[in-house]
């Protein structure tokens, strides 16, 4: 079946089949969703769905026809500033989980507006890092997001 779509706020229409998740397909059209556990447990899928975060390995594709997708590949200069400070607090170590990790901090900083630590917190627990703790995260999230201690 056919669905449409906006991704990255162009106008698209995929074919997909009744059952398959919308990682998938957005893989099969070469937008850059990263997999880990496809049980949406561990945010390495996350995306925007009309602005919200959702794990997109756990979504059927289906679902999301007429809706608006953002993927990393459509927020590559808001990824790369919100990167500059997690490298600089040194979190960034293989990389794998930074993309779903972006989007949920886009997602969190349009919705909160000077947010707390359990706030912040709150957005970083649907994340997986294996490389590093979340104390280098949360430093620089709020660092990035001028919230002061």
């Amino acid at each position: 079946m056919k669905i449409q779509l906006k991704v990255n706020e162009i106008d698209k229409v995929f074919d997909v089949e009744p059952g398959e998740m919308l990682a998938d397909v957005l893989n099969r059209y070469k937008y850059t969703v990263r997999r880990g556990c496809d049980t949406g447990s561990c945010g390495l899928c996350t995306i925007l769905l009309n602005g919200k975060p959702i794990t997109s390995c756990s979504y059927l594709a289906v679902r999301a026809g007429g809706h608006s997708i953002t993927t990393i590949d459509g927020v590559q200069e808001k990824a790369k500033e919100i990167g500059e400070f997690l490298v600089a607090e040194g979190v960034d170590q293989c990389g794998y989980c930074s993309p779903g990790f972006v989007m949920n901090v886009i997602a969190m900083e349009k919705e909160l507006k000077n947010p707390t630590e359990e706030e912040i917190n709150h957005y970083l627990v649907g994340n997986l890092c294996r490389c590093s703790g979340y104390v280098g995260h949360l430093r620089a999230l709020k660092k990035y997001l001028g919230v002061s201690e």
